[in-house]
């Protein structure tokens, strides 16, 4: 009996809970609305102080664009809970439109504190309705009638929540998403970057494996072949046992550096083993300690693999070259359609974006339509996170 109760119970509440997921997303909105508001503000004011330098004003006018596409995902992953929607994917519209997304929320916020407002006064005026009622200063037909306007004028108030709420709604969809032919032009533009970038990553790759190579590989195998001249060429038994086992030591290092070489070129543990295990690899070979968290259940593609593979070790590398760090934090984990890597460092910041290294990274990212950040202050530490599609 207490069951078939508690199953009547359940449509009647959910009814309920989708009447007022609405009105919670508009009173949430007011105040998300606050926050950006704020933010534009300060991101002005920021830009306006930065813009004698462009260099200065370039590098901070992208990382307030990365700050406000983050608000405008935040709006609508709210949006899509209210509506019961799947999460949505990235906000890809261009950094205009986000800042004007945000902008024009300004509109539903005030039009949603309006409403707001005068709910909690009707709900103030019915208490003293109430009130009075009970203390006798008011007739059952008055209480009749103040209900009958007050439902009315509740009935009113509640419509126009919703609309404020479809309104957001449709700024959202408006401003950050692309029509069909929008968004294809869009990603005909992204693949052709994408493509050009890619080979400009590739050139970079093989100049550097040129240089290292060259000023690595080649000396340590010119010396090698000059200490076997000496041993062949020394009379001393002793003295070329001597040479034999310092050009023993030497080729053995060469063979190291040939390995790493090859690494650079394509990890070639990946097709015998798993991501987690190849970096721990790297970690056991880095002079800096790494930490590796991975839970991702199901193994990611290997072009995936192979993405998060290079940044992990250049950015690893980096940090031991560069940052001074102590300790460098690597965390992969498995979101939705997406796999997600944060690498951390405690050195002394100061990383470049914008520079060839990081650039190639995120040429790589790119051409897995993922995302790449990296977030350097001057004092440390670092944060590289990266988010590429494995579905």
């Amino acid at each position: 009996m207490a069951e078939r109760a508690a199953y009547g119970w359940r449509p009647w509440i959910g009814a309920t809970v989708r009447r007022v997921r609405p009105l919670a997303g508009v009173v949430l909105g007011v105040l998300t609305a606050a926050v950006e508001s704020l933010f534009l503000l300060l991101a002005g004011l920021v830009v306006l102080a930065v813009s004698p330098a462009p260099a200065v004003r370039r590098r901070v006018g992208a990382a307030m664009i990365g700050y406000a596409r983050s608000l405008a995902e935040g709006e609508r992953r709210r949006l899509a809970v209210i509506a019961s929607e799947p999460t949505p994917p990235p906000v890809r519209a261009s950094g205009p439109r986000v800042l004007g997304y945000l902008a024009a929320r300004l509109v539903p916020a005030v039009l949603g504190a309006v409403t707001g407002g005068l709910l909690v006064v009707g709900a103030v005026l019915a208490a003293i309705v109430l009130r009075s009622f009970a203390a006798g200063t008011l007739t059952v037909a008055d209480l009749l009638l103040q209900g009958l306007v007050g439902a009315a004028l509740l009935t009113v108030n509640l419509q126009a929540m919703v609309s404020v709420a479809a309104l957001d709604r449709r700024l959202a969809r408006g401003l950050l998403e692309s029509s069909s032919r929008e968004a294809l032009h869009q990603r005909i533009t992204e693949l052709a970057v994408s493509r050009a970038g890619v080979i400009a990553a590739v050139d970079a790759e093989r100049q550097r494996i040129e240089r290292d190579l060259h000023d690595g590989l080649q000396q340590r195998l010119v010396a090698l072949g000059m200490l076997l001249g000496r041993a062949r060429r020394s009379g001393d038994p002793d003295r070329t046992r001597a040479l034999l086992a310092q050009a023993h030591e030497d080729a053995q290092r060469a063979v190291e550096e040939l390995r790493e070489v090859a690494w650079q070129v394509y990890p070639a543990a990946l097709d015998h083993t798993t991501l987690d295990e190849v970096l721990t690899m790297v970690a056991r070979r880095s002079a800096t300690p790494v930490r590796i968290s991975y839970d991702v259940p199901v193994r990611p593609a290997r072009p995936v693999e192979t993405v998060l593979y290079f940044v992990a070790c250049e950015a690893v590398t980096n940090a031991a070259k560069h940052a001074r760090a102590t300790l460098v934090t690597i965390e992969i984990s498995s979101r939705d359609t997406e796999i997600e890597m944060r690498v951390r460092d405690d050195g002394v910041g100061g990383a470049d974006p914008y520079g060839s290294g990081l650039q190639g990274l995120a040429r790589r990212v790119s051409a897995m339509d993922g995302r790449f950040d990296v977030h350097s202050p001057a004092g440390g530490p670092t944060t590289i996170r990266v988010g590429v599609p494995c579905a």
